[in-house]
């Protein structure tokens, strides 16, 4: 299952955050180091496909895709130098596929710390990369050694040399110049600056449509980067109740579905994260796939058998399947079509597949 990571200052929202993703109830305080350890938890993507085909299947069971979060505690100025329980919480990241840095951008006087989220974000990304460059520096010298006797590991001293000199003038690895080779070299040593990131901008109730704080983290993180603002606090509380009063709520104050389900999906995306689906009458299933993987692949995410004895997949896009209202009709109408090892699934796709083992 892919893993997120929460990168914050104290009273960022993280937690919250996390309860409001995960139905969980963490400690949420308006104190510094309200979390010591880690929070971990699953929260489903939401995807209105599944549950269109699981109403035409009248499926029994109904399965979404899902993500895990990791909530850590708050860092601080100095973290990487152990500074407020830095390492410890650190170190419970570094496994993580992708970093979410969860940004303040509301004033409260009952509540400490800073409220600009561009301050805020300087902190985490100089913490972030200080961290590395101990990293970097640690091993690079052994492997520097170890290269003059074995040089296949050129290619990898040359990656650990250039994150070196990018960490060392300040640069996140994910800001600098280092090709996708050589970030793909460096994968071993769990590196946090190499992970793709996304902000989450935390604003105040009676800002929810300013969207300046966001753009300001836009610029300064890339035009290409994600960045949501979500007032965490509405959120968190708005999911603890009945999925109808939640979303009487939510469109009152003209929010649409709210925020969580948009950064779920845009989460689950910024690691090439897609989806296909499987239905009938005992389940419907949403199935995680990475983007470019064949038809195999796909199946054998399902049971590693189905791909070891791959024949064929037959499949249909989603929309067409509910147009022709199930897959018997679908089939009749000729629909359905016929794959082989060398296609490429896309997203949507509904699938069976016929294996033989």
């Amino acid at each position: 299952m892919e893993k997120f990571g929460f990168v914050g200052l104290p009273n960022a929202g993280k937690s919250s955050l996390y309860n409001a993703l995960t139905g969980a109830s963490a400690l949420a305080a308006p104190y510094a180091f309200a979390t010591t350890d880690p929070n971990v938890g699953v929260a489903k993507v939401p995807d209105h496909r599944l549950n269109q085909l699981a109403s035409m299947s009248e499926s029994k069971s109904v399965v979404p895709a899902s993500v895990q979060f990791t909530d850590i505690g708050g860092l601080v100025e100095g973290a990487s130098k152990g500074e407020g329980l830095g390492n410890q919480f650190l170190g419970n990241i570094r496994e993580v596929d992708a970093i979410v840095y969860v940004l303040r951008a509301f004033e409260d006087e009952d509540v400490p710390g800073i409220s600009d989220p561009l301050e805020q974000l300087r902190v985490l990304e100089i913490e972030l990369t200080l961290a590395d460059l101990e990293s970097v520096e640690k091993h690079a010298t052994k492997k520097i050694k170890a290269a003059k006797l074995d040089k296949s590991l050129v290619d990898e001293v040359s990656a650990l040399e250039e994150a070196l000199e990018t960490l060392g003038e300040g640069i996140p690895l994910y800001r600098g110049n280092l090709s996708q080779e050589k970030i793909d070299l460096l994968h071993p040593y769990f590196l946090l600056t190499t992970k793709p990131v996304m902000a989450i901008v935390n604003v105040g109730e009676d800002n929810i449509t300013n969207q300046d704080p966001v753009k300001k983290v836009k610029t300064e993180l890339g035009e290409n980067s994600d960045v949501i603002g979500v007032c965490i606090q509405l959120e968190a509380e708005t999911s603890q109740l009945p999925q109808d009063e939640r979303a009487e709520i939510l469109d009152a104050l003209g929010l649409g579905e709210g925020a969580l389900p948009r950064f779920i999906q845009r989460a689950y995306h910024i690691l090439g994260l897609r989806t296909f689906l499987t239905t009938g009458e005992k389940e419907s299933r949403a199935w995680t796939f990475r983007k470019g993987s064949t038809a195999p692949e796909a199946a054998g995410r399902i049971h590693t058998d189905f791909q070891k004895g791959f024949i064929r997949a037959e499949t249909i896009q989603w929309d067409r399947l509910l147009d022709a209202g199930g897959w018997a009709q679908a089939k009749e109408d000729g629909n359905i079509r016929v794959e082989g090892k060398d296609y490429i699934v896309q997203d949507g796709d509904v699938m069976e597949f016929r294996f033989n083992v």
